[in-house]
C-alpha cells in the first residue's frame, strides 16, 4: 500500500472519530439540559400529561348555638362522575343512569358526549342513590363521597348564619365572615391517564395539615325561634312589608336572637332573591321616631339641663317651627319632662331638646352608638346618619328631637337602650362567643367589652323609672306590659320618605318598640320594628305585643321568676307553679328540633332521635347511660328500639342515618 493511501485511510479514521466524539458531546449536553437544567419543567409537563386532578369541595366546621345545638353542619353525600372516553355505548349508559338518578336521558347523554376525560354526572345525592349507581358496575362511571352544608333549623337564625355555596364556600353571613376558619383542607381526585389520555385509576391525595374550626354563637336557638315566630305573625297580622326583632343581654352585649321577616331557608337559598338574604338589623337604616326620646331624656338629665319635674307648655298640639307645623296626636298643655316621654309629645320633645341644645344632643347620640358602626362580628353593618349642627336648619334640629331626620339600625337602637338598662355603659355587641379547632382547643374567645360610659348610674335609674310608665295604662305601650315583671321601654312611629316625591309619606310608617325586662334587674333588651304596617301604625299597638310575647317566653325559658307583688291575687298561685322547671311551657318548635333531654328523663322513656345529627344522638344517649350504634351518615331517620320504649328495659340503641334530600 502506498504511503499516500495510508495517509488517506488514517485521515478518514480520524474524521469519523471526530464525528462520533462530536455526536457524543452533543448527546451529553442534551442529556444535561433535559435531566438537570429543565428537570422541573419537564416533570410538570409529564405529570400533567399523566395525572389529571379534580378539586373536591372542602369540609366545613360546625356552627353551634350557645347551648351547643347544631345550627350548621356538613353531611356526607355521594357524587357520580364519568370518564366519557372509556364509555363505548353512551346512549345505553345514559338510559340506565336516568332511571336511577331521576334525570333526563338527554341531559346525561349530553355530558357523556363531551370531549373530556372527566365530567360530573350528578353531585350531592343521597348515599343510597350513590350505592345504586356503584352497584351497576358500569365501565367509565365512578362514585365518590363529598360533603354538603345543611342547616337543621332551616329559617332559624338564617340571616345571621348565612349559607355556603355548591363548592362549600361561604357566601353570606357568618359562613362568609369566618370562611377562612370554617373551611377545611382542600382535597383532590387524581386520575392516571395513558398515552391516549384515557384515565385508568382514580386516587384521593392526602389532605393538608390545615385544621377545621367550629363556631359557638351567643344565639339561643329557642329564643331565636320564638322571636321569629312572633315577628312573623305580627308582620302577617299588620299586613306589613317586614320586620326585625333583636334580643340582647344588656350587661355583656351578647346577641341572643336576631330575627328578620321575610325569612329564607338557607338549604335552598337559590330559590330566594339576594335582597331576602340581607341581615337587615345591621344592614338597613330607618328613622327611629319617638324611641329617640328615651335618649333625649337621658341626655337632658345627665347634662342637668332639666329635672324630671321640669314643665313645658305643649301648645295644645300645634307648634310652628321654621315655617313648618308640628303636631301632637293629642292636645297637651303643660307637661313635665317625665310626662313628655310617657305621652310621647313631639312638641314637648322639641322644647326639651332646645333646652339641652342640638349640638349637645348629637354628641350624646354618638356616645350612645348612633352614627357609628358598633363593630359587631357580622358583615354589612351600616353607621346611620346624624346631621351636623352647622348643616341643620331649624326644622332639622326640631325633628331630630323626636327621631326624624336621622337614621340608625335596629342593632344601634337595641344597644343604646341596653346602655340605659345596664346602668349607663355602652357595650360592644357580638355573636360569636368562641372559636374551637377540631381537637377541641379554644383558639379564640370573645369577652364582653365596654365601649364607653355614656351616662351615670343615677341618671340611668331616673330614666328607667320614667320609661316604666310607658308600659302602663297611662303610657303608649300598655300592650308591651308583661304580667309579674317591670317593663321599661319606649314606642316609636316614624314616617318613611317616599323615594319618588322625596317627601315624607302619609301612608308608609315604621312602628317600633324597644325596652328591657325586668327593669329593676334587666336580663333582656328587646327591640321590635315593623316596616310599613297597614291599619294600626303605632309602635305600642303593632310592635308592643311582640315584645310582650317574646319577653314573657324568654323570661320563662331563662327561669327568671316573676315578682309576686306585681301579680294579681288570682294569678299568684298559678305563677308560682309556672316557674317550676317541671311546669315550664315551651313553644312549639319545628320538627328539626327534638325535645330537650329533661323531658325524656321525666317521662322515663326512650327519646325520639329523628332529625338529629350524630353528635347530638351520642350526647343524649350517653347521658341516658345507653350504648349506641350509629349506621349511615347525615341525620337520624330510624332507631331501634322505637321512641317511647321504657328506659328501664333499654340498654342499647341502634340509630340509622341518612343525608337530607
Amino acid at each position: 500500500m502506498k504511503l499516500k493511501e495510508k495517509k488517506w485511510i488514517r485521515f478518514r479514521i480520524h474524521l469519523v472519530s471526530v464525528f462520533f466524539m462530536g455526536g457524543l458531546v452533543a448527546i451529553f449536553i442534551r442529556v444535561y439540559q433535559l435531566q438537570v437544567l429543565q428537570q422541573e419543567y419537564l416533570r410538570g409537563i409529564a405529570k400533567n400529561g399523566i395525572i389529571g386532578t379534580t378539586k373536591l369541595p372542602p369540609k366545613r366546621g360546625i356552627i353551634y348555638d350557645r347551648e351547643g345545638h347544631e345550627l350548621a353542619i356538613s353531611v356526607q353525600v355521594g357524587s357520580v362522575f364519568a370518564h366519557p372516553k372509556q364509555i363505548k355505548d353512551k346512549n345505553k349508559t345514559a338510559g340506565v343512569l336516568s332511571k336511577v338518578l331521576g334525570e333526563k336521558h338527554s341531559q346525561i347523554l349530553k355530558k357523556l358526549k363531551r370531549n373530556r376525560s372527566f365530567v360530573w354526572i350528578k353531585r350531592r345525592i343521597p348515599q343510597t342513590l350513590a350505592e345504586q349507581v356503584k352497584a351497576l358496575n358500569l365501565r367509565g362511571l365512578g362514585v365518590t363521597t363529598e360533603t354538603r352544608r345543611y342547616y337543621p333549623g332551616r329559617e332559624t337564625a338564617a340571616h345571621v348564619i348565612g349559607f355556603a355555596g355548591t363548592d362549600n364556600q361561604g357566601l353570606e353571613g357568618l359562613e362568609k365572615k369566618f370562611d377562612g376558619l370554617l373551611r377545611g383542607p382542600e382535597e383532590k381526585l387524581a386520575s392516571m391517564r395513558d398515552a391516549l389520555g384515557r384515565p385508568f385509576a382514580v386516587t384521593r391525595p392526602a389532605a393538608s395539615d390545615r385544621k377545621i374550626h367550629n363556631l359557638y354563637l351567643t344565639i339561643d336557638k329557642d329564643i331565636q325561634y320564638k322571636a321569629q315566630q312572633s315577628l312573623r305573625e305580627a308582620v302577617k297580622k299588620a299586613k306589613a312589608k317586614g320586620g326585625h326583632c333583636v334580643v340582647v343581654d344588656p350587661y355583656t352585649g351578647e346577641i341572643l336572637a336576631m330575627a328578620v321577616v321575610p325569612e329564607f331557608n338557607p338549604n335552598v337559598f337559590f330559590r330566594y332573591k339576594p335582597y331576602q338574604w340581607r341581615n337587615r338589623p345591621v344592614t338597613d337604616c330607618f328613622e327611629p321616631g319617638s324611641t329617640i326620646k328615651a335618649f333625649l331624656l337621658a341626655a337632658a338629665l345627665e347634662a342637668s339641663a332639666v329635672s324630671p319635674l321640669t314643665r313645658f307648655y305643649c301648645e295644645q298640639g300645634k307648634f310652628k317651627v321654621g315655617g313648618r307645623m308640628v303636631h301632637d296626636t293629642h292636645k297637651y298643655g303643660n307637661l313635665s319632662v317625665a310626662d313628655i316621654v310617657v305621652y310621647s309629645s313631639n312638641i314637648g320633645a322639641i322644647k326639651l331638646g332646645r333646652k339641652l341644645g342640638y349640638r349637645k344632643f348629637t354628641e350624646y347620640l354618638k356616645n350612645f352608638g348612633f352614627g357609628k358602626k358598633s363593630e359587631i362580628d357580622l358583615m354589612g353593618e351600616r353607621s346611620g346618619f346624624i346631621r351636623d349642627a352647622k348643616n341643620a336648619r331649624k326644622i332639622d334640629q326640631a325633628t331630630l328631637f323626636f327621631g326624624q331626620g336621622m337614621t340608625g339600625t335596629s342593632l344601634q337602637l337595641t344597644m343604646a337602650m341596653a346602655t340605659i338598662a345596664n346602668g349607663g355603659t355602652l357595650m360592644r355587641p357580638y355573636v360569636v362567643s368562641k372559636i374551637v379547632d377540631d381537637s377541641g382547643n379554644t383558639t379564640e374567645k370573645t369577652n364582653p367589652k365596654v365601649v364607653r360610659r355614656v351616662i351615670s348610674t343615677q341618671t340611668a335609674r331616673k330614666v328607667t323609672a320614667i320609661l316604666e310608665r310607658v308600659a302602663t295604662e297611662e303610657g303608649t305601650a300598655e300592650k308591651a306590659a308583661i304580667e309579674g315583671y317591670r317593663v321599661a321601654g319606649k314606642t316609636g312611629t316614624s314616617q318613611k320618605v317616599d323615594p319618588e316625591t322625596k317627601r315624607y309619606s302619609k301612608k308608609k310608617y315604621v312602628a317600633s318598640f324597644v325596652g328591657f325586662v325586668p327593669s329593676d334587674k334587666p336580663r333582656l333588651v328587646i327591640m321590635v320594628m315593623i316596616d310599613e304596617p297597614k291599619g294600626h301604625i303605632y309602635g305600642g299597638l303593632v310592635a308592643g305585643p311582640v315584645f310582650k310575647e317574646v319577653g314573657s317566653w324568654a323570661l320563662n325559658h331563662l327561669r327568671i321568676s316573676p315578682n309576686p307583688s306585681l301579680l294579681s291575687s288570682i294569678k299568684i298561685q298559678s305563677a308560682q307553679a309556672h316557674v317550676k322547671p317541671e311546669n315550664v311551657v315551651k313553644p312549639k318548635i319545628s320538627s328539626e328540633w327534638a325535645l330537650p333531654l329533661p323531658y325524656a328523663l321525666q317521662a322515663a322513656q326512650l327519646p325520639d332521635f329523628t332529625g338529629l345529627g350524630m353528635r347530638e344522638v351520642l350526647k343524649r344517649s350517653r347521658a341516658l347511660g345507653l350504648k349506641v350504634t350509629l349506621e349511615g351518615s347525615g341525620l337520624a331517620i330510624k332507631q331501634n328500639p322505637d321512641p317511647g320504649s321504657p328506659l328501664k328495659t333499654v340498654q342499647s340503641v341502634t340509630v340509622n342515618f341518612k343525608p337530607p334530600m
